[in-house]
């Protein structure tokens, strides 16, 4: 199953800038961020028939995606490129300012999920928050923080539970 042009057109129109906003944060450079959002799109075009509803937005799927392919760029670069994307991102912020739409839309919803996390018991708020700001695998959390394995897997899911019903609460209070 393939995205009709048309669709994926707007698909691009609908969350590009989000997606870019996104992988920047993550990277601290615009021409990294472009190559991570491009390869998501690309992924999203040739895999759409493995995109399932009942799991998640659209949205959802294609800034996970960006995401990880983020992070993937991240760990791939040396320490030197890293120190410099840092510093040229940080100067690209400043320039920029924080007065786009898209960046607007993803304090506000960073914010929402900030919010959420709060909610949740602090062992699960650690492991999730280690997994998606700081880019850890499962099992390096384990092995850091002397727990095993198992532990890290229950309650990255029961804290990803948690965080699904705090969230829906929280649109709901404000929508």
């Amino acid at each position: 199953m393939r995205i009709e042009p048309a669709a994926f057109e707007v698909l691009y129109q609908r969350h590009g800038p989000v997606a870019f906003a996104l992988a920047q944060r993550v990277l601290g450079s615009h021409a990294h961020a472009e190559d991570a959002v491009q390869e998501a799109f690309i992924n999203l075009w040739r895999g759409a028939a493995r995109y399932d509803a009942t799991r998640g937005s659209v949205r959802s799927w294609l800034l996970t995606m960006v995401r990880n392919r983020s992070i993937d760029l991240l760990r791939s670069l040396s320490v030197h490129e890293r120190r410099r994307i840092t510093i040229v991102g940080l100067e690209e912020r400043i320039a920029a300012g924080d007065k786009t739409e898209a960046e607007f839309i993803f304090r506000e919803e960073a914010n929402m999920v900030r919010s959420a996390l709060a909610m949740l018991p602090p062992d699960q708020r650690r492991v999730l928050e280690l997994a998606y700001y700081g880019g850890w695998t499962q099992a390096e959390i384990a092995e850091n923080f002397d727990m095993p394995l198992g532990t890290v897997k229950g309650r990255t899911r029961l804290g990803l539970d948690k965080l699904r019903w705090a969230l829906a609460e929280l649109a709901h209070a404000t929508g």
